[in-house]
């Protein structure tokens, strides 16, 4: 009896019902029974308090998905097998969701795996694209499902308390106008309050695309505080190694383009890394692509750097905490290589 074996990855959008419909239809038209494997990958945010009600909606979607594939397969022979994914990881981006998918399709002779053309796990953007070329990559045969979009709607503001994104805003944007202004004459204090407070109500829905969360935006702004005095000592230590090489006579500089996959996840933390990585001299950020960064050094010990990941491994501690900030460096994880010099 020919038995074919899919992998389905969840993720709670619109188009998820019809993503598991396609993948059981699909199989049982071309074998006499079906294995499907129905998975929620979850980054490794064990410490944050949101953790908790996030594993709860993975295991309600994966009860809600295995009742759809009892629904449509009717009465035909389906096994299903559902499990959540990536507790013990570190997914930062498309990359690492492909590795986890692949040791997991290995470890139950998956056939194929079915994409949710929608598919975002956890992240602030769709991430089919970048997912696909990983799995191409890896050489795991996938199909995305034929799914019919609802028509979307634009929507500038966003969701979420509204009382924490006023806040947030308010207080970013009196610190704003009191760093440019003077913080101890009574009429910049006054008119600051006035200018942030006009600010928070006009654009306090149109500037956080994610909700704020009460506990870890404060512990991550104060993480960012200590991560600012790192960042200086970085620069200045890369001013010394560049003023070095340029008063010695012989100016040994070697320009490369190195490529980097860092372990931050898109968004602001690339943002933040990619932005941190050029302001330190002999390094520049050409591109950010996903998780992959592609840095131009000028000489060799800002390369090293960059194979080390002092940047990136403080990056990590801001956004997400000090574990996250243990895990191993690019040199170790072999995730950065040379990829031209002079001629390029």
């Amino acid at each position: 009896m020919a038995v074919e074996r899919v992998l389905v990855p969840l993720s709670d959008t619109v188009t998820v019902r019809q993503t598991v419909g396609y993948a059981v239809r699909d199989a049982l038209e071309s074998a006499d029974s079906l294995e499907c494997h129905l998975v929620v990958a979850l980054p490794y945010d064990a410490d944050v308090p949101e953790s908790d009600r996030q594993r709860e909606d993975a295991e309600q979607l994966l009860s809600r998905a295995r009742n759809w594939v009892e629904e449509d397969a009717e009465d035909a022979d389906v096994t299903i097998e559902t499990t959540i994914v990536g507790i013990d990881e570190y997914l930062f981006g498309p990359r690492d969701y492909a590795e986890i998918f692949e040791a997991y399709a290995d470890d139950h002779g998956i056939d194929r795996i079915v994409l949710d053309p929608e598919y975002q796990p956890g992240v602030t953007a769709q991430m089919l694209q970048p997912l696909e070329r990983e799995l191409d990559r890896l050489g795991l045969a996938y199909d995305e499902a034929p799914v019919e979009r609802p028509a979307r709607h634009g929507r500038l503001v966003g969701t979420g308390k509204r009382f924490d994104r006023l806040f947030a805003l308010f207080w970013i944007s009196y610190g704003f106008y009191l760093v440019l202004g003077d913080p101890t004459y009574w009429f910049d204090l006054v008119t600051g309050a006035a200018v942030a407070g006009i600010v928070a109500v006009s654009l306090a829905q149109v500037t956080f695309s994610v909700p704020l969360d009460r506990v870890q935006s404060p512990i991550r702004t104060v993480r960012f505080v200590a991560y600012i005095p790192y960042l200086l000592w970085e620069i200045v230590k890369a001013n010394i190694a560049v003023s070095i090489v340029i008063l010695r006579p012989s100016m040994p500089i070697e320009p490369t383009l190195t490529r980097v996959n860092a372990r931050v996840r898109s968004g602001l933390p690339l943002l933040a890394l990619a932005n941190s990585i050029t302001l330190t001299p002999g390094t520049l950020t050409v591109r950010a692509n996903d998780q992959q960064l592609l840095v131009h050094t000028l000489i060799p010990s800002a390369r090293e750097d960059l194979f080390d990941g002092g940047l990136e491994r403080a990056i990590r501690f801001v956004f997400y905490g000090r574990e996250s900030s243990r895990i191993p460096s690019p040199r170790e994880r072999d995730d950065a290589e040379i990829v031209g010099g002079d001629e390029l």
